[in-house]
């Protein structure tokens, strides 16, 4: 069974850089056909998607942090990372790392496997 942690600073100041891992256990990150996405959820808000690394190692990131965004990935260690720059308080979330046969979908029932969610707070 696929499971999936992720790992990383719980409070960020603001200007930083934000870094997250997810550590994956029970399946291969370069597995044909699976998408490995990043999902936040802001206090009282909805999820959503960050970005995403394919089987394959490309990434694809979502219009609207695209800017600030980049992902990687470690597969002697089968884990992915995110990287997120010049934090604000609007970044603080729930972050999860997910799952999934496609990259940007915001369905999230077709996410198979999540991550159990890392709070991360953004404050000086």
């Amino acid at each position: 069974q696929v499971q999936l942690q992720e790992s990383g600073p719980g409070l960020v100041k603001p200007s930083q850089t934000l870094s997250l891992t997810c550590t994956v256990s029970g399946g291969s990150i370069t597995s044909n056909r699976y998408y490995w996405s990043w999902v936040r959820q802001p206090p009282g808000k909805g999820l959503e998607w960050i970005g995403a690394i394919g089987y394959r190692g490309t990434s694809y990131l979502s219009p609207s942090l695209k800017t600030r965004t980049s992902m990687s990935r470690d597969t002697s260690k089968n884990q992915f990372i995110l990287q997120l720059s010049s934090v604000t308080p609007e970044d603080t979330a729930v972050y999860y790392c997910a799952r999934g046969v496609q990259y940007g979908s915001t369905l999230w029932d077709e996410y198979d496997n999540w991550g159990q969610g890392t709070q991360v707070t953004v404050s000086s």
